[in-house]
């Protein structure tokens, strides 16, 4: 924060000017998914950032690649040899986190409806409750767009959603189910989702179960932890922060993490 005033009892505050964000980037770029070194540097800043929030008794309650933005998004042209073109390469992958508007506090009535949909948890949807846990979802659903190029969960449904969910991190625990005032969406202990509808082959086509053997098994180990179902298992951003798939970040490197409120 630069600076506030009162105008006409309106509270204003001035920041700093910042640049794009990591979604207006990602879209000038074609899509084309942003290298892991630097996925790395911007996923650490906002463990940072969202564990401060944490600490401080706060869910941010809308993290999204368009709430993340850059302090300079001065770029290089690089050759893709596999894409055979030109991509956009961040100078500087230092982030600032922004919109708290929707930021609530532990004590504060928490709304039903939370996220934008893409980036929501499966506590919100079944209407469990919510807390911290769901801003880890959030991010997770984060890395993954930076490291794809595309949402991990491209809908609007919620039921559709869920099954995106089972086909990527598998069944719904029967507990969350039990406990889930979304009946409609269940039937004797399961989803009530039929694979072979359109639908069904749409989430079949879209989505793929991340054990799938992959590069960066560091990188993915860590995304399950924070894309597992129950928010009491759900990794904490304090963890998260000593992971192994930021051990590269700890060797001499000193970075600077900014908080925007």
């Amino acid at each position: 924060m630069l600076d506030w005033f009162n105008y006409y009892g309106h509270v204003c505050i001035s920041f700093e000017l910042l640049s794009l964000s990591t979604f207006d980037f990602l879209k000038a770029n074609n899509f084309l998914p942003y290298p892991i070194i630097q996925i790395r540097h911007m996923a650490h800043q906002i463990c940072h950032a969202v564990s401060f929030l944490h600490d401080n008794k706060l869910t941010h309650t809308d993290l999204k690649p368009e709430n993340i933005l850059f302090v300079n998004s001065d770029y290089s042209l690089i050759y893709n040899a596999e894409k055979k073109c030109n991509e956009r390469r961040m100078n500087d992958t230092t982030v600032q986190l922004v919109d708290f508007g929707s930021a609530t506090f532990d004590h504060e009535h928490h709304s039903a409806v939370i996220s934008t949909r893409h980036y929501r948890a499966p506590e919100v949807i079944l209407e469990l409750g919510w807390s911290h846990p769901c801003d880890v979802w959030s991010i997770g659903c984060i890395l993954f767009e930076y490291y794809e190029g595309f949402t991990l969960f491209q809908t609007h449904d919620n039921k559709e959603h869920l099954a995106m969910m089972e086909r990527i991190q598998g069944p719904i625990p029967q507990r969350m189910i039990q406990r889930s005032r979304k009946n409609k969406y269940f039937h004797r202990g399961r989803l009530d989702w039929n694979e072979c509808s359109k639908a069904g082959r749409y989430v079949k086509a879209k989505c793929k179960p991340l054990r799938v053997s992959r590069e960066h098994h560091q990188f993915f180990d860590l995304l399950e932890r924070m894309l597992e179902y129950e928010p009491s298992k759900r990794i904490s951003l304090s963890s998260a922060l000593r992971h192994p798939f930021f051990l590269p970040l700890s060797r001499g490197a000193s970075f600077l993490f900014k908080y925007r409120t």
